[in-house]
C-alpha cells in the first residue's frame, strides 16, 4: 500500500461514505491519496487527524491495453472473501472498517509500507526469503482448508461470472486465441477449472498482493473470489516466483527454493481430496498461467526482453503437452529448461 500520484480530491461520495460509517467526522479535513491499486480498482489512502485508512473502489472497466469489463459487484466478495479470511487468520488481511456494497467500495486499515513491504517489491530487488514463502503456502493451505465442504460458502460466493470474467476469459481462453495449436488443451482446462467447486478460491494470489507483514503474510485484492478449484490459487503464485526467477538471476536458486517450499507447505493442508488430484490439477494449470502472463489480456509487466518471452512460450507450450503429474514435476522441468538456456 504505497503512494502512487500526488494527492487529489475524489469523488464527493467517497467523502460521504467516511462520515456515513462513522469513519470521520462531519467537516474534518481529509486528505486523500492514490495509491497504486493494480488494474481492476482505485485505492486510496485517507489521512485523518491522528490516524489513516485506505479505501477500495472497484471499477467497471480495468486498466489494461485490452478490452477486459467486470461487474463491480466483486467489490462485495471481496469484503466477503476478507471476512471469512479474518475469521480464520486474523493477521492474514487488514482490519475492516466498513462496507457500501451498492457503491461497490469498502474502508480498510492502512499498512504502512515500511512495516508491511509489498513482496513483489522484494523478490524484484532481490530480497528472497524462503520462508516468506513457507509462510505464504502455510496460509494458504489454512485458508482453503477452513473452507473446503461449507456449503454456506459455496452459495455465497457462487461468483462463477466475475471468475470467467476476470480469470477464465482473460487468462485461459484468451491465451488459446493466441495459441491455437494449444487451444484444445486450454479450452479443456478453462472447463474443468470453471467446473471445479472444493473450497473458497482468492483468485489472484500473486506477490502483489502479498504483504510480508511481522506476524505473517497479509493478502489483500480477494476480487476474484468464488468458490471453485483451489489448484487454481497455488499454481497462480507459484507461476509468478517462475517467471521472476527469468528477471532476477542473481536469485534463481532462491526464487525456484521458494516455489518449491511454497507448493509444499501449501500441500501439508490437503485432506479435502486426494493430494494428488489436487497437485495434478495444478501442475495443468501452471504452464498454462505462465503462458497467458506474455500472451494473454495481463501480460507481466516486467517481462519486457523478447527472449525471455520466447523462453516462457517454448516452455510453457512444452510442458503444456507433457502434463506433469505434480507441481514438483513442473518446476524440476523449468528447472532443467533454465540451465540449459541460461
Amino acid at each position: 500500500m504505497s503512494p502512487d500520484l500526488a494527492p487529489v480530491s475524489p469523488d464527493p461520495a467517497l467523502s460521504d461514505f467516511l462520515t456515513a460509517h462513522g469513519l470521520a467526522a462531519p467537516g474534518e479535513v481529509a486528505h486523500w491519496t492514490p495509491l497504486a491499486g493494480g488494474v481492476s480498482s482505485d485505492l486510496w489512502r485517507v489521512d485523518l487527524p491522528g490516524r489513516s485508512l485506505c479505501v477500495k473502489r472497484a471499477l467497471a472497466r480495468l486498466r489494461v491495453a485490452a478490452e477486459w469489463e467486470a461487474p463491480v459487484s466483486r467489490n462485495a466478495y471481496e469484503w466477503a472473501w476478507m471476512r471469512f479470511a479474518s475469521r480464520h487468520g486474523p493477521d492474514s488481511v487488514p482490519e475492516l472498517l466498513a462496507h457500501d456494497p451498492g457503491a461497490g467500495l469498502f474502508a480498510m486499515s492502512y499498512l504502512p509500507p515500511e512495516r508491511y513491504p509489498m513482496w513483489k517489491a522484494q523478490l524484484l530487488n532481490g530480497e528472497v526469503e524462503v520462508a516468506t514463502a513457507a509462510a505464504v503456502g502455510e496460509v494458504l493451505g489454512a485458508l482453503h482448508a477452513a473452507s473446503a465442504g461449507d456449503a454456506a460458502l459455496a452459495a455465497e460466493f457462487a461468483t462463477d461470472d466475475n471468475f470467467h470474467a476476470l480469470r477464465i476469459e482473460p487468462y485461459l481462453l484468451a491465451t488459446a486465441a493466441a495459441h491455437p495449436a494449444l487451444g484444445d488443451i486450454l479450452q479443456g482446462l478453462a472447463d474443468r477449472t470453471a467446473g471445479t467447486r472444493l473450497a473458497l478460491v482468492h483468485g489472484d494470489v500473486s506477490p502483489k498482493n502479498i504483504l510480508v507483514g511481522p506476524s505473517g503474510p497479509v493478502l489483500l485484492d480477494a476480487e476474484c473470489a468464488w468458490y471453485g478449484d483451489p489448484a487454481f490459487d497455488l499454481a497462480f503464485c507459484v507461476n509468478h516466483l517462475l517467471l521472476k526467477s527469468l528477471v532476477v538471476p542473481g536469485r534463481r536458486a532462491e526464487l525456484l527454493r521458494s516455489a518449491h517450499v511454497l507448493a509444499e507447505e501449501y500441500v501439508r493442508h490437503v485432506d479435502w481430496e486426494p493430494r494428488p488430484d489436487l497437485e495434478a490439477r495444478a501442475a495443468s494449470l501452471l504452464p498454462a498461467l505462465l503462458l497467458a502472463r506474455v500472451d494473454g489480456k495481463s501480460p507481466v509487466e516486467y517481462l519486457t526482453d523478447d527472449r525471455l518471452r520466447l523462453f516462457v512460450r517454448t516452455v510453457a507450450s512444452a510442458l503444456l503437452r507433457a502434463s506433469a503429474a505434480s507441481v514438483k514435476g513442473v518446476l524440476d522441468a523449468w528447472e532443467r529448461f533454465v540451465v540449459s538456456t541460461f
